[in-house]
């Protein structure tokens, strides 16, 4: 996998981070192939979203921050944990972009699922539209599979989307 250009940290989101949460949401070039419409979303979604991640058991966000500051550059997930697997999610700032931050926020909320959280396999999806994150997958080496079967997803959407995999055999040895 190509190497990061940043140390970045992840750490619980906070209210603070919610008028540049709202930033990307709005930005068309970040969330033009996305599979969620941001474009409606206010600062009280983003902040009943920092709201719901403190209390939710089965799904876990954190903020991106570079190493030494504390300022919200995305947020990277793990949804739908159970049965030893869940599906990632990440979405970064356009400021961040091309810095390596996103690809060491992955490889931190990989190694914790797997780790920590005991994962046997993580899992997510990409519009095959959304070139520049087909691209960034392909490029640091992540394995596509075959549309999964998952109940988060209908038949037409799994065969939509282009799905990638990290599985426990994936992650280096500490």
């Amino acid at each position: 996998m190509s190497g990061g250009k940043v140390k970045v940290k992840l750490r619980s989101l906070k209210p603070e981070d919610a008028p540049l949460m709202l930033e990307w949401m709005h930005d068309p070039s970040v969330v033009e192939k996305l599979q969620t419409n941001f474009a409606g979303k206010t600062l009280d979604d983003c902040l009943a979203f920092i709201s719901a991640a403190e209390e939710n058991s089965e799904d876990i966000h954190l903020a991106i921050t570079q190493d030494g500051e504390d300022i919200y550059l995305g947020t990277v997930s793990l949804k739908h944990i159970r049965d030893g697997q869940a599906e990632f999610a990440i979405t970064v700032r356009k400021c961040t972009m091309g810095t390596g931050c996103a690809i060491e926020a992955m490889r931190a909320i990989l190694d914790y699922g797997i780790r920590e959280l005991k994962l046997k396999r993580i899992y997510w999806c990409v519009d095959p539209e959304n070139r520049r994150a087909v691209r960034f997958y392909d490029k640091n080496g992540f394995r596509r599979i075959p549309a999964p079967e998952t109940r988060d997803y209908t038949p037409e959407q799994r065969l939509a989307y282009l799905w990638y995999e990290w599985t426990e055999e994936d992650t280096v040895p500490a």
